[in-house]
C-alpha cells in the first residue's frame, strides 16, 4: 500500500514536471491537458496551481483565478498561490489585494527567485497606490535578491526620479540601456537624468542616442531643449523645443522649457500663457514657482 501511495506520488510529480516543460516550449494546450490529468488523480494546491499557470498562459483568466482561489483554500501558506492571487489582482487594477496578497508571497516563498518576484509585484502595486518610499523598499529587496525585471526596474527609476534621487535613477538607467541596448525610452530617460546631476555633455549624447532610432521623437526633443537650457545655449534650445512641440503639443515639460526660454527673451505674457497649459496639464517641476514669480494667475500677467 505504502508502495502504491509512493508511485502515485511520483506520478503526479512527472506530470507536473511535464507541463511545466510544455510551458516553457509554448505548448499550453498540451500543458493544459497534462496538468488537468494531474488534478484528476490528486487535487492538491501543486496541481491546481499547475493547471492554472496553462489557464494564465491561455488568457483563459477566469478559469486561472479559480483554481488559484481553490489552492490557496487548500494551501493558505502557498507563496506562489499568493502571488498568483496578487498579481491577478494587480492586473484588475485592485492595488490593496495585490499588496496584501504580495506581502504574503513574500512570507511564503520558496526561495530567493520567488522572495524577489514578490516584492517586485508588491513594489509595483505600492507604486500605483502612491506609496512611494514603501514602493522602493520593495523594489530594492528584489534587487538584493538578485531579480533584475526590466518592468520593475523601469518604475524604481520612475520612483527614484519623483524623490529627487537623480543619482540612483541614472545607475538604474544605466542598467536598463546595458539590459536593453535598442530601446530609445532608456536613453531618453537617461539623458534627462544626466541633466539633473548636471552632466550636460553625456546627457547631449544618451539624447542623441534615442534621437538616432527616431530624430522627431518628442519627449527626448524636450529633454534635449531642456538640457541646452541648462547650458544656456537658448537658440539651440528655442530650435529643439518648438520640434517636440510640433509633434507633442501637449507635453507639459517641453511647454516649461519654452516658457522659461520666453522669460529670458522678455516675453512674459506668452511664457504665462505656456506655464497656465502646462499646469493644467500635469506637475511638473519649476512650473508652479515660476508661475508665482512671474504670473498674476496660470496664463496671465502680474
Amino acid at each position: 500500500m505504502i508502495g502504491a501511495n509512493a508511485s502515485h506520488g511520483q506520478s503526479v510529480q512527472i506530470l507536473l514536471i511535464r507541463g511545466d516543460s510544455l510551458l516553457d516550449v509554448e505548448k499550453p494546450q498540451r500543458a493544459l491537458e497534462v496538468f488537468d490529468a494531474a488534478v484528476k488523480r490528486e487535487s492538491t494546491a501543486a496541481t491546481l496551481l499547475g493547471r492554472a499557470r496553462a489557464y494564465k498562459a491561455l488568457d483563459r483568466n477566469e478559469r486561472f483565478i479559480q483554481d488559484v482561489d481553490k489552492a490557496l483554500k487548500l494551501d493558505s501558506t502557498s507563496g506562489e498561490g499568493h502571488f498568483q492571487r496578487g498579481l491577478y489582482s494587480f492586473t484588475t487594477k485592485d492595488y490593496e489585494k495585490a499588496e496584501y496578497h504580495g506581502g504574503r508571497a513574500i512570507t511564503y516563498a520558496r526561495n530567493n527567485l520567488w522572495r524577489a518576484r514578490s516584492h517586485n509585484l508588491r513594489g509595483e502595486a505600492r507604486s500605483e497606490a502612491g506609496k512611494v518610499d514603501l514602493a522602493i523598499e520593495d523594489l530594492e529587496a528584489a534587487r538584493s535578491l538578485g531579480r533584475e525585471d526590466v518592468a520593475s526596474l523601469r518604475t524604481l527609476a520612475r520612483l527614484y526620479d519623483m524623490v529627487s534621487r537623480h543619482e540612483d535613477a541614472l545607475a538604474v538607467l544605466e542598467r536598463l540601456c546595458d539590459l536593453e541596448p535598442n530601446d530609445p525610452g532608456h536613453w531618453t530617460n537617461k539623458g534627462y537624468e544626466l541633466t539633473m546631476v548636471g552632466r550636460y555633455e553625456d546627457a547631449l549624447a544618451a539624447l542623441d542616442r534615442a534621437l538616432a532610432y527616431d530624430p522627431d521623437e518628442p519627449i527626448a526633443l524636450s529633454n534635449k531643449a531642456y538640457t541646452y537650457m541648462k547650458m544656456e545655449r537658448n537658440d539651440d534650445a528655442w530650435i529643439t523645443v518648438e520640434r517636440s512641440l510640433k509633434n507633442y503639443p501637449s507635453n507639459p515639460h517641453a511647454l516649461r522649457t519654452r516658457a522659461i526660454l520666453r522669460l529670458r527673451k522678455g516675453e512674459r505674457i506668452k511664457a504665462c500663457e505656456d506655464l497656465g497649459v502646462a499646469k493644467a496639464l500635469g506637475d511638473v517641476p519649476e512650473v508652479d514657482e515660476l508661475i508665482k514669480e512671474n504670473c498674476a494667475t496660470p496664463g496671465g500677467v502680474r
